[in-house]
C-alpha cells in the first residue's frame, strides 16, 4: 500500500481500494443537475449517516485526491478534531482531510468527515483562520441532513452496498454537500462555528480574516467560482457576522492566533 492510499485510509476509515474504483466526480455538473426529491417520513439514524458518508467522502475524493503530506494531514486533524470537540456532536467519527486541488473550497459530508482544499489552505494566515473554516463546517454537518429521501429509497439503499438506489442515494448526497447550505443555514453556520472557535481558545476574527482574503477575490476567478456558487457573498457573511456576533468577536479576539505554528505545519501546502 503506497503512502497516499495508507494516508486515506487512515483518515476516511473506509477500505483504500475502494476509494480507488470510483469513476471522476464532476462536481460542477451535479450542482447544475441538483433535483428535488421527496421529504423523508423518518429521520436517517447516526450509523446510517456515518455508511453513507463514507460513501459520499470516497466520491467527493473520486475528483481530488488528498494530499500526499501526512504532517498536513495530522495537523489539520489534530485542530479539527479538538474543535469537534467542542461541537454539538462530539462522539461522530471525525475526519478532516485537505483535497489536493487548487481551487478554494471546503465541503462537509455526513457522518463526521470534512474537506478543505489545498487552495483555500494557502490563503490562511494562521491557525485562528483555519479554527474558523473547520467551526463553519462543523456546524454544517447536522444529524439527518439526509433525510430528503423517502424512508423506503434510504432503506432499500442502506441494505444493499450494490444496489441502485445505493448509488442514487451517494450521489444525491454527494450533490446536495457540494453545492452548499441555503443561505439562512450558512450565516447560522458562520455564527455558530465563531462560537465553537471561541471555546477552541482561538482568536475569533479567524473566519472573518479569511471572508476578507475571499472578498477581494474576482467572483469569476476559477479557483473562487464553485465556493462564490455554493455561499453567499463574503462582503453579506461579513455584514451578517458583524450584525449578530460583534460583542462575541470583540470579547474573544485577544486568544490565540497561533501563526507561527501554522506557518511552520503547513509549509508543504505553500
Amino acid at each position: 500500500m503506497n503512502r497516499l492510499v495508507w494516508l486515506i485510509a487512515l483518515l476516511i476509515g473506509a477500505p483504500a481500494q475502494a476509494q480507488f474504483k470510483l469513476p471522476d466526480l464532476n462536481i460542477n455538473k451535479l450542482i447544475d443537475t441538483a433535483k428535488g426529491v421527496v421529504k423523508a417520513t423518518r429521520e436517517i439514524d447516526e450509523n446510517e449517516e456515518i455508511a453513507i458518508g463514507s460513501d459520499v467522502a470516497a466520491r467527493l475524493l473520486g475528483a481530488a485526491p488528498l494530499m500526499n503530506d501526512l504532517r498536513v494531514q495530522r495537523y489539520v486533524n489534530n485542530v479539527g478534531r479538538w474543535l469537534a470537540t467542542q461541537s454539538e456532536r462530539p462522539d461522530l467519527p471525525w475526519h478532516f482531510g485537505v483535497m489536493d486541488a487548487p481551487q478554494l473550497n471546503a465541503f462537509a459530508v455526513p457522518g463526521g468527515t470534512i474537506f478543505i482544499t489545498r487552495g483555500l489552505l494557502e490563503k490562511m494566515h494562521s491557525e485562528a483562520e483555519l479554527a474558523g473554516v473547520l467551526s463553519h463546517d462543523l456546524k454544517a454537518i447536522q444529524k439527518g441532513a439526509l433525510a430528503h429521501l423517502s424512508a423506503g429509497a434510504a432503506g432499500a439503499a442502506l441494505s444493499n452496498v450494490n444496489s441502485e438506489a445505493r448509488n442514487k442515494l451517494v450521489a444525491f448526497g454527494t450533490e446536495m454537500y457540494s453545492r452548499g447550505l441555503d443561505k439562512g443555514d450558512e450565516f447560522e453556520a458562520d455564527r455558530l462555528g465563531v462560537v465553537i472557535a471561541a471555546r477552541g481558545g482561538y482568536d475569533t476574527y479567524g473566519l472573518p480574516a479569511v471572508l476578507q482574503s475571499l472578498q477581494g477575490m474576482n467572483a469569476k476567478d476559477s479557483a473562487v467560482a464553485l465556493m462564490f456558487k455554493t455561499h453567499p457573498a463574503p462582503g453579506e457573511r461579513l455584514d451578517t457576522l458583524a450584525a449578530k456576533m460583534q460583542p462575541v468577536l470583540d470579547s474573544y479576539s485577544s486568544q490565540p492566533q497561533l501563526r507561527e505554528r501554522f506557518a511552520m505545519e503547513t509549509k508543504a501546502a505553500r
